[in-house]
C-alpha cells in the first residue's frame, strides 16, 4: 500500500483528500502545517511514497518545505505534488524549479486527484 503525506492547513481539505485517497487503497498521513510535515518526513521518510503539499500555509510555506526537502539528500527523491488554489504561471514555474513533480489546482475532483497521483507514482 502506497503512503501519501497530505499537508494542508485547511483541515477540511486534508479530511476530503484523505477520504478520496483511502477509498482508492492509499494510506494517508495527515499534516496541518509545514513544520509538522518536515517532522513527520524526518521520522518516516522511508515510508512515504509521495507528498501532496499545499503552498499557502502559516509559519512555513509549501515552497519553503519543498526547498528544504529537495536540498536534503535523504528526501530529495520523494515525489512532491503541490496542490493549491494559486493558479498563476509564476507559482507553477516556481514549484517546478524547486523540484515539484506536479502541480494540482484546487478545487479538483476525486477522479482528477486519483488519476494525477497514480500517474506520478507510476510514470510509465
Amino acid at each position: 500500500m502506497k503512503k501519501i503525506l497530505v499537508v494542508d492547513d485547511e483541515r477540511d481539505t486534508v479530511r476530503l483528500t484523505k477520504k478520496i485517497l483511502e477509498d482508492d487503497d492509499f494510506e494517508v498521513i495527515p499534516s496541518y502545517d509545514g513544520k509538522e510535515a518536515l517532522e513527520i518526513i524526518e521520522q518516516k521518510y522511508n515510508d512515504i511514497d509521495l507528498i501532496l503539499l499545499d503552498i499557502m500555509m502559516p509559519e512555513k510555506s509549501g515552497f519553503s518545505v519543498l526547498e528544504d526537502l529537495k536540498n536534503d539528500d535523504r528526501f530529495k527523491n520523494i515525489p512532491v505534488i503541490c496542490f493549491t488554489i494559486k493558479n498563476f504561471n509564476e507559482d507553477i514555474q516556481k514549484a517546478k524549479k524547486l523540484g515539484a513533480c506536479g502541480y494540482l489546482v484546487k478545487p479538483f475532483s476525486g477522479n482528477q486527484l486519483i488519476t494525477y497521483v497514480k500517474n506520478k507514482l507510476n510514470p510509465n
